[in-house]
This record gives C-alpha cells, structure tokens and sequence, in this order.
C-alpha cells in the first residue's frame, strides 16, 4: 500500500500523540528508582542496559499505533521486540525506540528520549517523531512537508559563517578510540580555519537527542565510525532524526557519505557503515576525510 501525504500527515499525528505517552510516562518514573537488567545487544554498556520503563513505554507507544498497523498493512520493528522481519515484506514499517539513551534515564541526566519513525521498505524515512521527556520537546517531520519544534516551522541556524564554538557529540566508547586525541586536534586545527575558537565535547546522551543536539547547539557532528563487530546503534537509534535531517537540508549518511541503510537486510545494527550527521556539508566532508578517523580499523 502505498501512502499518500495525507496518509503520512495522519500517521505522523498518531506518532505525536504514541511518543508523548510515552514521554509522559518515562518522566514520570525520572525520579523514581528502577531496576536496571542487562540484555544481549551490541558491546557497549550503553546497548545492553533496558529497564521496565523502556517496556512500559513501547507498551503506551503500541496502544497509539497498533490500529494503524492493521488500517495501513504497516509492518513493526521495536527495539525491545523481537524483529519478526515483516520490514522486508511490507511498504512501510513503524521503526520505535521507546526509550533510547537508558543509560542516560538509570543516571537520572538529560540525554534520553522517545523515537518513532515511519521507514518505507527501500529504507527512506517519511516520518520522524522525537520527544524529549526532560525538556518536552518534540520534534517531527514529514517527508516533503518540512521539519517543526513544538508544532512550529524549524528552520535550525546550520551556517558555519560568524559561529564562536562548535559542539561534538560522542558517545562514551569514542574517549576510548585509540587516535582520539589526534582527532581532537585535526578538528581544532580546522575550526582555526573556520575561525572557530572553541571546541565543545558532549558525552552524556543516546543517539537520537545527540543528533538533535547537532542541530540545537549548531554548528556540530555526531558520528559514529563502522567496525566489524554489531553495534554502531541500530535502525531505531537514527530512523526518526535522519527524517528531521533530510528535511531540513542536514547531512545524515552512512561514515562513507553513502545514504543511510535503515533497512538492512542481515541485521538490525548500523556497523557496517557506521553513521554520519552534522549541521553542514563543509563539516561532514571534513569528518569522512579526516586522517584520524581513517585510521580505524
């Protein structure tokens, strides 16, 4: 089936209304001592850690959007589920992530939030939803209809012309990559070039608010490098903001500039390509091209 825009505008309000059930919900217990399990997932604490408010929060998510699946022949990939591959016979599927940046939530800091994303089957995002429980933001887009913050018009500042300081949000395992200082310092020898003085570090949040913030606290880049091991986060850590990306002219790709792969056919995880996001065009060249980086092995 395929969707029409009126379709995807109906859809993506169901979206709105599953991610702040869910957001409400998850701020609910913000404060409140969970216990915090560990599952099978990639190799970074970050993947492995899920409380029962993650579950809780799918479980409000799917009350919203389970009518839709049957109305639509939607297809369902969730991160605390099982993926039953029904993605690859479908046109769409709904791709959540009920609670990404757990490790944030059991640290009780900013960092965490709601995703839902609606993917086609060739893996094109046509609707993006983020709610963030902390600050209630929500953030959403529409294909061709344009990105919004708080249901207004969002046009984020990406130019890199008269900014003072630029923001590189990472994950906790990029400290331990073995040329991260050299890293640092061919960024910051390229921010002299930019005239940009002032080089910020931003390690406390998921996937998914660590893109947002790309845009929020422009100019800035998250990345995160391919390796031969799963991990790299997973369909539903970049579905949603890679929709916000497109829509407003960001660059969202794959480390090699090659389009995201949110619909991979032999696992759910993003390692084989690993995944690149900024607020500007001139940065992400830089970021694919750095020597450092190309190191990796």
């Amino acid at each position: 089936m395929r969707l029409t825009t009126e379709n995807l505008i109906t859809l993506s309000e169901l979206a709105i209304e599953a991610a702040q059930k869910a957001g409400a919900l998850i701020r609910e217990y913000s404060t409140k001592e969970v216990v915090v399990k560990n599952k099978e997932a990639a190799d970074s604490l970050a993947s492995q850690v899920v409380t029962e408010v993650d579950v809780k929060a799918q479980n409000a998510i799917l009350e919203v959007l389970s009518p839709s699946i049957s109305e639509f022949d939607l297809a369902l990939l969730t991160e605390e589920s099982t993926d039953d591959k029904s993605r690859f016979e479908k046109d769409y599927f709904w791709c959540i992530d009920p609670m990404d940046g757990t490790l944030a939530f059991t640290e009780k800091t900013p960092g965490y939030a709601v995703s839902i994303a609606l993917v086609s089957k060739s893996g094109e995002p046509v609707i993006g939803v983020v709610f963030d429980p902390t600050t209630q933001n929500l953030y959403h887009a529409v294909k061709g209809q344009g990105a919004f913050k708080n249901h207004k018009s969002w046009q984020s500042d990406l130019e890199l012309k008269g900014k003072r300081t630029f923001t590189l949000q990472m994950d906790r395992t990029f400290l331990k990559y073995e040329h991260f200082d050299e890293f640092i310092s061919e960024l910051e020898e390229k921010l002299q070039e930019l005239s940009i003085n002032e080089l910020q570090l931003q390690k406390r949040a998921g996937a998914v608010l660590n893109a947002i913030w790309t845009l929020e606290q422009a100019p800035g880049c998250y990345f995160k490098l391919s390796k031969p091991t799963p991990g790299g986060g997973s369909l539903w850590d970049f579905s949603a903001t890679a929709c916000i990306f497109n829509e407003l002219g960001a660059p969202a790709s794959s480390f090699d500039g090659t389009p995201l792969d949110l619909n991979r056919s032999d696992s759910s995880f993003m390692n084989h390509r690993g995944v690149l996001y900024a607020s500007n065009q001139l940065v992400a060249d830089f970021i694919k091209k750095a020597p450092s980086l190309l190191k990796r092995s």
